[in-house]
């Protein structure tokens, strides 16, 4: 019995057309080799279709060896001063911690949480509702954010942050749009510069899921019409 597929035809009349090329089929052992390789890990440990996946913008290699260069700048920069880390939380979980491990000088952590509210105009939608426990009066601060968009939201966070007198005040961002900026807000450290696309994975989430993904990426359009788990639809 022949086992002729149109995958065999197609690898068949390829390597008749490039001879001097290995042409082979990929098999699915291939595949997570290559995404092992890649620094990617199997997508089904992390519980994520690969259908589901629109396209990986940042590999683990590549968060970890732009994380590893934003420790160094800002060792760095604060040789011989302490710091104050504050994270805002919850997507920037993940980050906060990795970098943390890369900078060498003194520093303390802390988070605020904050509440957004729907209906009010931009810059009245966000305030704090976990603040900071750590005096920051005379101290450098670094704000660590996931991500910034509009800027709306970490403009409100500086300026509360101002108010309280810190020595320093300086913003790291993992991933930046820079094409959604509608307020000019000073960024010291700028981890990646992404396009207009939702993302997720190393911490960020769609729905409290995917923040546990190794990598970033964007999600298919079907993905949004999924109800969130335990939501029945409506």
């Amino acid at each position: 019995q022949s086992l002729v597929t149109p995958k065999n035809r197609k690898l068949r009349m390829l390597r008749e057309l490039y001879p001097e090329l290995n042409v082979r089929l990929l098999y699915r052992k291939d595949y997570q080799q290559l995404l092992a390789k890649a620094g990617y890990g199997a997508l089904e440990v992390q519980h994520l279709k690969k259908e589901d996946v629109g396209e990986i913008l940042i590999s683990p290699v590549e968060l970890e060896t732009r994380v590893r260069a934003l420790g160094r700048k800002i060792s760095r920069d604060y040789r011989g001063q302490s710091l104050v880390l504050v994270g805002v939380l919850k997507g920037v979980t993940f980050f906060l911690a990795d970098l943390a491990r890369q900078v060498k000088v003194p520093f303390v952590i802390d988070y605020l949480d904050l509440r957004r509210y729907a209906g009010a105009q931009p810059q009245d939608r966000v305030r704090i509702a976990r603040d900071v426990d750590y005096p920051i009066e005379g101290r450098h601060v670094l704000l660590v954010e996931d991500i910034i968009n509009t800027g709306f939201t970490i403009d409100y966070v500086l300026s509360e942050l101002r108010r309280r007198q810190p020595a320093s005040l300086e913003v790291v961002t993992l991933l930046d749009r820079p094409l959604r900026r509608l307020v000019n807000v000073p960024v010291r450290y700028v981890g990646f510069q992404i396009p207009n696309d939702y993302v997720v994975g190393y911490g960020l989430d769609y729905r409290e899921l995917y923040r546990n993904l190794p990598f970033i990426c964007t999600l298919r359009a079907s993905v949004f019409d999924i109800p969130s788990p335990g939501v029945p639809a409506a």
